[in-house]
């Protein structure tokens, strides 16, 4: 089956440098930088550079997926619609998680987007987390991805990248009209049960449209010999809002609100392998809202603008218990965000523009613990100290020159964040006590490339990236179980930082679509936990947080699609890395194996059917601290195939999707994962457009 897959591979890539070849011989189109306006969404990236750019011409690796919902393939969630994007690997750490690996880094090295919005927080964790199934997927009409790039454009965190989620924008009509859908899905075994109901306005000074979505997911039933992993089901109540109104005639006001609450997430290997006798995220929620203002002028200094408060919520509670134990335990962590952004974007003449602006944000974080023994009921400090602060704030600009059929970039941000960490007090050997810590670490990053595009159809780019992450009240302050260890706080932490290089190819032909780059990532101040001593507590070895580590990601990207025939394409992509820790002369933890997906789509005006073969190669390179790791099998990650096929008939205003699922049955989890992936199974969907 693998040398299938390879065969098929070379196939797509032969295929299209004939269609290069073709396309060269042939007289160039008119520049492409008059086509801008004209260019349809799906060859527009938003996130690269802060402006709506044609991919052909952003000179770092993007990615544009419309209305995942809607897709094919039938995603349950955001974190699955995004394992569809070439180049990005989804961990899951239970049913109700996801984690993007973006080349080899993810958690909180990976920022995460809501309409321009930062999605993270200060408590966002180090390694795998959850937080990116918070984006309620009903909601987003568009998902972009930019690789390697993004601490200029955003700020802290983007190391490895941005992940970013445009919720639907409702548009203004001339005449006055309602518009609404209701949509349903079902999975077999009980797996999933899913109701959708949404309605909108539009006239022509004002809109607004929301939704609510209910959803019920069973226990997940792995491949093979696995069968049902209970406890892993879980219930989540979603919510949204968005208003619009003209201000004058040059401005709109945008109001904003999204909630995602989800209820008894189990944390399944807690309770597999760990002796818990249970284990919840319970309860789990993300409330998000703004209101923004934007216009336009006619002036070189502020074409365009927008101003944007923010308000954001978290909201993470644990319960947990291990069996033989007196003590239960129930965690609860808060985090009130409040932030404000500003930027302007300037055409100082027909070549060159900028995007520049300011941005502030501050955490405010609420933690709790209670320890429940018998009758006595004990109020402990909470995994975060009660009352810690962070404050970040940025300014930046970014600019973009076009001539002839050159396209650069290049841009510098500042960015000072101040962490202030209330004094802990504690019996735990190994924690100090009576200590209250205030940091305030800086960055200046920069980023510069440059985009050459031949005969329209071809693009050249080459760029240089600084990343950076400053370290949050999650580096500082953890005090608790994490993982399959205890950590103790770490107050003297730096930012991580890195330099990515990258080099790539684009091909948008009229039959076939061609992407491929090679990069390579140096990362200092590398962040990690470190074993102390020979410390226990509660049963499990106590870990610091320390950042005086080296290491580099290095890897490769192909993607392409070829249309073989009228209405039948063939995609397909490989992406692979390798990453080392220079300081511990061994293997960056968690970084994904070699995995590639090839799909078979035939598509009609009103139906579609389509098969597809997803694997990933086993992954034996693993770092002490992966070996460490009960989720990974001794050994290494084995590899894995998995056959999907797909069917949809649309027909008025009703639209259906079928999704056979894991046709072989295979027992298979991607690597990190706590939890296998869903076995045989048919998910069924429809929409109802009224």
């Amino acid at each position: 089956m693998r040398s299938i897959l390879k065969c098929t591979c070379w196939l797509l890539l032969f295929s299209a440098c004939m269609a290069w070849t073709e396309a060269w011989a042939q007289q160039a189109d008119s520049v492409a930088g008059k086509q801008a306006d004209t260019a349809t969404l799906a060859n527009v990236i938003v996130s690269a550079t802060r402006l709506a750019t044609l991919q052909q011409w952003v000179p770092y690796s993007s990615y544009a997926l419309q209305t995942p919902m809607e897709q094919a393939y039938n995603p349950r969630t955001s974190p699955e619609a995004l394992s569809y994007v070439p180049g990005v690997f989804v961990q899951r750490t239970n049913h109700g998680g996801g984690s993007p690996f973006l080349r080899g880094l993810t958690g909180n090295q990976i920022l995460m987007m809501i309409d321009g919005i930062r999605f993270n927080n200060s408590t966002f964790r180090f390694g795998p987390n959850q937080y990116l199934n918070l984006i309620d997927a009903y909601t987003v009409d568009r998902l972009e991805v930019v690789k390697g790039s993004g601490s200029v454009q955003y700020g802290s965190d983007a190391m490895g990248g941005v992940v970013q989620a445009f919720t639907y924008d409702p548009g203004f009509a001339q005449t006055p009209q309602w518009h609404g859908n209701a949509a349903a899905r079902y999975t077999t075994a009980d797996m999933e049960y899913t109701a959708r109901l949404s309605a909108g306005y539009q006239a022509k000074n004002a809109t607004v449209s929301g939704g609510i979505t209910f959803r019920q997911f069973g226990h997940l039933v792995g491949g093979d010999t696995t069968g049902r992993q209970s406890p892993s089901g879980y219930s989540e109540n979603d919510w949204n809002l968005k208003t619009k109104f003209r201000v004058g005639a040059q401005a709109e006001l945008i109001i904003s609100a999204q909630q995602v609450s989800q209820y008894y997430v189990p944390l399944y290997h807690r309770i597999a392998l760990e002796n818990f006798e249970y284990y919840f995220f319970h309860p789990q929620k993300m409330l998000l809202s703004y209101a923004r203002l934007k216009g336009a002028t006619g002036g070189k200094w502020a074409r365009q603008w927008n101003v944007t408060a923010v308000y954001k919520n978290s909201t993470e509670g644990r319960q947990y218990h291990r069996r033989n134990n007196a003590n239960y335990f129930e965690e609860k962590d808060v985090v009130d965000s409040y932030g404000f952004v500003a930027d302007v974007y300037s055409v100082f003449s027909k070549t060159w523009s900028a995007t520049s602006g300011i941005e502030w944000y501050t955490d405010v974080v609420s933690s709790s613990r209670q320890r429940t023994n018998g009758s006595n009921v004990i109020n402990e400090r909470g995994l975060y100290p009660n009352g810690a602060l962070q404050h970040n704030f940025s300014v930046f600009s970014l600019h973009h020159v076009a001539w002839k059929k050159w396209h650069a970039e290049a841009g510098l941000r500042y960015n000072l964040v101040q962490n202030k960490i209330p004094a802990t007090f504690t019996e735990l050997p190994g924690v100090p006590n009576g200590e209250s810590v205030s940091i305030t670490p800086a960055s200046l990053a920069g980023n510069m490339g440059l985009t050459y595009t031949m005969a329209q159809k071809h693009a050249l780019y080459a760029s240089v990236s600084n990343g950076y992450r400053a370290p949050g009240i999650d580096d500082m302050g953890t005090l608790g179980l994490v993982d399959f260890r205890y950590e103790v706080p770490a107050y003297d932490l730096k930012a991580e930082r890195s330099v990515q290089s990258e080099i790539g190819y684009r091909f948008d032909g009229n039959k076939v679509q061609l992407q491929a780059n090679a990069f390579y990532m140096h990362i200092t101040n590398l962040v990690s936990r470190v074993r102390s001593g020979k410390d226990s507590i509660l049963g499990y070895p106590v870990y610091v947080k320390t950042n005086d580590q080296q290491a580099f990601v290095r890897g490769m990207e192909v993607s392409g699609e070829w249309e073989v025939i009228r209405f039948l394409k063939l995609s397909a992509f490989v992406a692979g890395q390798y990453g080392e820790n220079l300081s511990r002369n061994e293997p960056m933890r968690r970084v994904p194996p070699l995995n590639g997906l090839v799909s078979l789509f035939y598509k009609r005006k009103f139906w579609y059917a389509g098969a597809e073969l997803q694997w990933a190669e086993s992954q034996t390179r693993l770092a002490q601290g992966d070996k460490d790791d009960n989720r990974i099998p001794a050994g290494g990650t084995p590899g894995w195939q998995v056959w999907n096929v797909h069917a949809g008939y649309t027909a008025n205003l009703l639209q259906i999707r079928l999704s056979f699922l894991n046709l072989l049955n295979a027992d298979y989890r991607t690597h990190g994962s706590g939890i296998n992936n869903m076995g045989r199974a048919l998910t069924a969907s429809a929409t109802i457009h009224f």
